[in-house]
């Protein structure tokens, strides 16, 4: 007979096995660092120069960053901070290195989901997140999954459910409840609407007072931040039911929406969701506050037949939104019934050389038209790895495996990022046609 005395035992010998592997992975303070990228992957990759010109920028304009010298003198290597430093002074045929981001508007919203678990949503978005780092954007990733896959892999474990997706939809909670308890239920009667009283484990917490920006955390990369998650956050759903029966008038789903529209407009590029595998209220604040929805899926038929049913019931529950909600609900921007910018379907774990792997490629295709992506994410041993380390292939230094294995992996995540960038600034030019 197993209780849950035993699978909190089980729970706990499992943690002192994580905190051996980010002793291993980490530094010594099991604190996840950025190691800095050489002179060629800063020149070919990032900025894609010749190195040999880049090389002769450097020794042009002493006021750039030099970086940090191999000892055998034939390589330099630099840090994030300086690449983007880098960035803002040099051009190159006059032109200038600053990624594209339509001027006077807030950021681009992607969710990454599907409710199918292994679909690579997490790995989608801790490589897209890291991808448009060094492409000079600012990216706050958000994490909507209790698994907190993507909280680990940017290095964060100690986190307190209060400051997860859970915290903001309680502090939104309250604050929404303040709201409507002082509104006025029409201007003949002037009668107050009915009081909802929220009961002290929710009021005496504290959240309704928190800044939103007190849910935001570092990471390691010097331009991404993250809302992370953790496994103490699960119980999100049921606490998300108990509090539509204290308030059945609150517009749970605007919740994460609503607290986006209190950052500043400049304050970020890029924001991802990772969400859970699930159609419950986490993802449904996701998939609300989303300009832009990224469904990757696996190339097998049952991962198909999935994504098909995710899409199906993603429909009907936005349509249930709609129909059971007013379409100008108060506060947010968000507005009735939901519309995407842009929605597209990624195939990971792809294999080129594999018949099924094609053919249900063309399946997709012949489904989804030209909402698949050209660029599927390649399944290489390097992506392993990268899993293996809680890292990304970005992260990876290229000389801890052969250059091409690297180069061949960092490539299939560099396609699948750039149509996905190229995606992301077509709908940022529409952004804002639709909100109030």
């Amino acid at each position: 007979m197993f209780t849950h005395r035993d699978l909190q035992e089980l729970r706990d010998n499992s943690l002192k096995m994580q905190g051996w592997i980010r002793k291993q992975t980490f530094s010594p303070q099991m604190e996840k660092t950025l190691r800095r990228f050489s002179s060629w992957e800063v020149s070919e990759l990032i900025f894609k120069v010749n190195q040999s010109t880049f090389r002769g920028r450097l020794m042009l304009d002493p006021a750039l960053p030099s970086g940090e010298v191999e000892e055998d003198g034939r390589q330099r290597w630099f840090s994030l901070e300086e690449i983007n430093e880098m960035r803002r002074k040099m051009k190159v045929n006059r032109k200038s290195l600053l990624p594209e981001r339509p001027a006077g508007k807030r950021a681009i919203r992607a969710a990454i989901a599907n409710f199918k678990g292994g679909a690579g949503k997490s790995t989608v978005a801790l490589h897209f997140a890291h991808a448009a780092a060094l492409d000079g954007y600012r990216v706050l990733c958000v994490d909507f999954d209790p698994q907190a896959t993507l909280s680990h892999s940017m290095g964060l474990t100690d986190v307190n459910e209060e400051h997860t997706v859970w915290g903001i939809m309680a502090r939104d909670l309250v604050r929404e409840t303040d709201r409507m308890n002082r509104a006025a239920q029409g201007a003949e009667s002037g009668t107050a609407l009915p009081r909802r009283k929220l009961p002290a484990q929710i009021t005496d917490m504290g959240l309704g007072d928190l800044r939103a920006t007190d849910f935001i955390k570092p990471t390691s990369w010097p331009t991404i931040d993250l809302v992370p998650s953790c496994a103490n956050a699960a119980f999100v759903e049921f606490a998300s039911a108990q509090y539509r029966h204290i308030n059945p008038d609150w517009s749970f789903f605007a919740a994460v929406s609503r607290w986006l529209d209190q950052l500043p407009d400049d304050a970020y590029d890029i924001i991802i969701f990772d969400c859970p595998p699930a159609i419950g209220y986490q993802s449904m604040n996701a998939v609300f506050a989303a300009d832009v929805l990224y469904v990757p899926s696996g190339p097998g038929y049952w991962e198909y037949d999935s994504t098909t049913s995710f899409i199906g019931q993603l429909s009907e529950a936005l349509e249930d939104l709609s129909a059971g909600f007013e379409t100008n609900f108060p506060a947010g921007k968000m507005q009735l019934p939901k519309a995407f910018l842009d929605v597209r379907f990624l195939l990971t774990r792809y294999e080129p050389g594999n018949d099924l792997h094609r053919a249900m490629y063309e399946a997709f295709r012949k489904v989804f038209g030209d909402r698949v992506t050209d660029n599927p994410i390649e399944h290489t041993r390097a992506v392993e790895q990268s899993g293996r380390f809680l890292s990304s292939v970005y992260e990876i230094d290229y000389r801890d495996m052969t250059r091409e294995t690297w180069r061949r992996a960092r490539m299939t995540f560099d396609n699948a990022y750039g149509e996905f960038r190229n995606n992301l600034c077509a709908a940022w030019a529409k952004l804002g046609e639709t909100e109030a």
